[in-house]
């Protein structure tokens, strides 16, 4: 009988595992059953008590989670980083984003604006727009929700300018990717992996972060909008 493997993963490495975790399960006598949430909603969802085998999110979460005792410290690795982008509907032409100056106009003349309300990425653009002194204009015509994949709402015809991490604009069909937020407002994210603490399948947890720092997932995660950055620690 294969064994489960429970994995808690930010929504920047969904487009990643969809296409990998059929690979490792082939390949493995080991089903992989994974739940995606914004780091901040994972880390409550742990808080409240929940466990799993395996956790995948933002390096600064892992590390909460390490001192936590949550996380087995000589497991974590990290795996990839990735930058904030923006996309529209799919045809439509391409705003000007090379600078701040032109992303503030092109946010200002936008009909309406997605990001999310938990995730990392529209946290930080929240904190972006009230820097540029637009915060009310935005919030005017923004369409949110708490977290996922954001672009599904420019795919539906709900938004017109979708804000989030590359790896989830890329992995919605129908828009398409505009580029990165410029250099001086970016946010790069980094992810990492990490083994629960008391879990009986710690073997196979850790199996499955040495898949994902093999040189064939580097080059998936390259193809969606991720850096490779696997390196061991401990």
């Amino acid at each position: 009988m294969s064994s489960t493997i429970k994995v808690l993963a930010s929504n920047s490495i969904r487009a990643v595992m969809g296409e990998l975790v059929p690979q490792f399960e082939r390949a493995n006598d080991c089903k992989i059953a994974i739940s995606y949430d914004p780091a901040k909603v994972m880390l409550a969802r742990i808080e409240r008590g929940e466990a799993a085998d395996l956790a995948i999110t933002g390096s600064a979460a892992i590390d909460e989670l390490v001192k936590q005792g949550k996380i087995l410290a000589g497991s974590r690795r990290v795996l990839a980083r990735c930058s904030v982008g923006v996309a529209v509907l799919a045809g439509k032409p391409r705003p000007d984003i090379s600078s701040v100056a032109a992303l503030k106009r092109m946010l200002l003349g936008a009909k309406s604006v997605a990001y999310t309300q938990g995730g990392a990425s529209g946290m930080h653009f929240a904190g972006v727009i009230e820097h540029m002194g637009i915060a009310e204009q935005v919030k005017a015509k923004a369409v949110r929700q708490p977290g996922g994949l954001i672009g599904e709402l420019v795919a539906a015809g709900k938004a017109e300018i979708a804000i989030q991490q590359i790896p989830e604009l890329m992995a919605v069909p129908g828009i398409e990717l505009v580029g990165p937020l410029p250099a001086d407002i970016q946010l790069v994210t980094i992810s990492s992996a990490g083994v629960f603490a008391g879990t009986k399948q710690a073997e196979a947890a850790q199996e499955f972060i040495e898949f994902l720092t093999a040189p064939a997932a580097a080059k998936v995660m390259k193809s969606k909008g991720l850096e490779p950055l696997a390196t061991a620690e401990g």
